[in-house]
C-alpha cells in the first residue's frame, strides 16, 4: 500500500495521532428526501509527520466538493461577532490603518468581519469560495471574489485590485490541503510594509483539553506554533507576535510580515509560546502518539453516561449542529435513539438532518414544546452564551450537558 506523504515536507506518514473510525463529511447535512440514499463515509484517521510534526488528514475529498456550498455562516454567532469587532478596534490604532489602507480577508464567509472595517471607511475585499456565503456578503455591501486562495488567485487579485496592507485569515488555514501554495500566495498578496494576521485552533489546546471532536475531514491540518513558524519562514515571512485566544476552545492569532520589513520587532510572546510548547512535548513524537488512548477513554465515558440517562427514562435533546458535534456523535455512535433532535439558530440548517446520525434539526422553539430533561450543548465553545439563551429550561428542571473534554452536567 502506498503511504500518504506529509503535505508540508513530503515525508512518508507512518504514525497515527487519532483514529475516529469512519465518518461522513461533517457539514454534509441531509434533506428528508435524501435520507434513504447511500451516504458516503470516509476514514477519519489523523496522522503525524515524524519529521516536521504536522498533524494532518489525507485529502479524501477536494476543497471544491466540500466548500463550494457551505453550511456555516459566521454572523449567526453573537460571541464571534463581538470577537471580530474587538479585533478591528484593536488593529486600527495599533498599526495605524486608515482610509488609504486596503484590507483583504481570505475565507471571508458572509462578511462578518469586513463590515466592521467598512464602517470605518476602510476599503475592503473578501475572498470566499462558498457561493452561498459570498452572495450574503455581497448583498451586505462587502465586495467579494469567489475563489479558493493560492498563488494563482493572489496574482489575479493584485492585477485587478492591489496588494493588501492587512491580509486576514480566520479559521481557514486548517481547511487548506496545499499549505505551501497558500502561504506563498499570501507572500505575493502582501504589500511591502503589510501585516498578515491568522487565527486558528491551537493544537496544544486541542490535546490538553481533549478536543478530538474538532477533527473532521474539512480540517486537513492541525497546527502547533512551532510548525506555523516553519511554514512562514519557508516563504520569507516572519511571525513577529502571537496572541493566545479563548475562541474555539483555545486558538492563537499570529502576526506576520515580510522578512525585509524591519519596522516591526519580534515580541517576547513568540519566544514564550515556543518555550511553552517545547515544555509540553511538541518537539517529541511520543507526545503526539499519546493522544489516541485518551480519545478512546472519553468515548467509553460518554456512552456509559448516555446509557444511564436512557435507562432512567430521561428525554434528551441537543443544541447546535456544528461540525464538531457531528464528529463526536458519529464516533460515539450516538443517534436518535439517544438524542431525539437538535436545534440550531441558522435557518440554513433547520429542517435538515445531521450527517451519519440522521438526527433532525429544528428551530430552538422546539425546546419549549418538548421540555427535555437534558440539553446537550454540541458547540461547547459557546457554552456560556447558549446556557444564558436557554436558561428557561431550568423552570421545568432541565439541565445542560457538555461532553468535551469530559462529561459535565450544569
Amino acid at each position: 500500500m502506498k503511504l500518504n506523504r506529509c503535505r508540508f515536507c513530503n515525508e512518508p506518514l507512518k504514525y497515527s495521532f487519532a483514529d475516529l473510525g469512519m465518518s461522513p463529511l461533517a457539514n454534509s447535512f441531509l434533506k428528508k428526501e435524501t435520507l434513504s440514499e447511500m451516504e458516503p463515509f470516509y476514514p477519519l484517521l489523523v496522522q503525524v509527520c515524524h519529521n516536521c510534526f504536522l498533524v494532518q488528514l489525507p485529502e479524501l475529498q477536494t476543497p471544491e466538493h466540500i466548500f463550494r456550498e457551505y453550511a456555516y455562516f459566521s454572523s449567526y454567532s453573537h460571541s464571534w461577532l463581538v470577537h471580530a469587532k474587538k479585533y478591528v478596534d484593536m488593529m486600527m490604532p495599533r498599526f495605524g490603518f486608515n482610509s488609504n489602507s486596503y484590507v483583504v480577508e481570505i475565507a471571508s464567509n458572509d462578511g462578518y468581519l469586513l463590515k466592521f472595517f467598512k464602517e470605518k471607511n476602510i476599503p475592503v475585499l473578501g475572498i470566499e469560495p462558498a457561493l452561498n456565503d459570498a452572495d450574503v456578503a455581497v448583498a451586505a455591501g462587502i465586495p467579494t471574489e469567489v475563489d479558493f486562495f493560492g498563488v494563482k488567485t493572489a496574482k489575479n487579485i493584485i492585477s485587478k485590485y492591489r496588494q493588501a496592507d492587512l491580509l486576514i485569515g480566520n479559521n481557514v488555514l486548517a481547511h487548506v490541503p496545499d499549505l505551501n501554495d497558500f502561504v506563498c500566495g499570501m507572500k505575493s498578496m502582501l504589500s511591502p510594509d503589510g501585516i498578515i494576521t491568522m487565527e486558528f485552533p491551537h493544537l496544544m489546546q486541542l490535546m490538553e483539553k481533549n478536543q478530538f471532536d474538532t477533527i473532521y475531514h474539512e480540517h486537513f491540518s492541525y497546527f502547533s506554533f512551532v510548525f506555523i513558524r516553519k511554514v512562514f519562514s519557508k516563504f520569507n515571512l516572519t511571525v513577529f507576535d502571537v496572541d493566545e485566544l479563548s475562541t474555539h476552545g483555545g486558538s492563537i492569532r499570529i502576526y506576520a510580515k515580510h522578512d525585509k520589513n524591519d519596522k516591526l520587532p519580534e515580541k517576547e510572546s513568540v519566544a514564550a509560546l515556543i518555550k511553552k510548547e517545547k515544555v509540553a512535548g511538541f518537539m517529541e513524537l511520543d507526545h503526539y502518539l499519546s493522544f489516541n488512548s485518551r480519545v478512546v477513554e472519553t468515548k467509553q465515558e460518554i456512552l456509559k453516561f448516555m446509557i444511564s440517562l436512557m435507562q432512567e427514562g430521561k428525554k434528551i435533546a441537543g443544541y447546535g449542529a456544528p461540525a464538531k458535534g457531528n464528529t463526536l456523535l458519529n464516533y460515539c455512535g450516538i443517534r436518535s435513539d439517544f438524542i431525539d433532535y437538535t436545534v440550531d439558530k441558522s435557518p440554513h440548517k433547520q429542517g435538515c438532518f445531521l450527517p451519519g446520525t440522521h438526527i433532525p434539526i429544528y428551530h430552538p422553539d422546539k425546546i419549549k414544546e418538548t421540555r427535555p430533561d437534558y440539553l446537550v450543548i454540541l458547540p461547547w465553545n459557546l457554552k456560556d452564551e447558549i446556557m444564558e439563551q436557554m436558561s428557561y429550561i431550568r423552570k421545568w428542571g432541565g439541565k445542560f450537558i457538555v461532553l468535551i473534554p469530559n462529561v459535565r452536567v450544569f
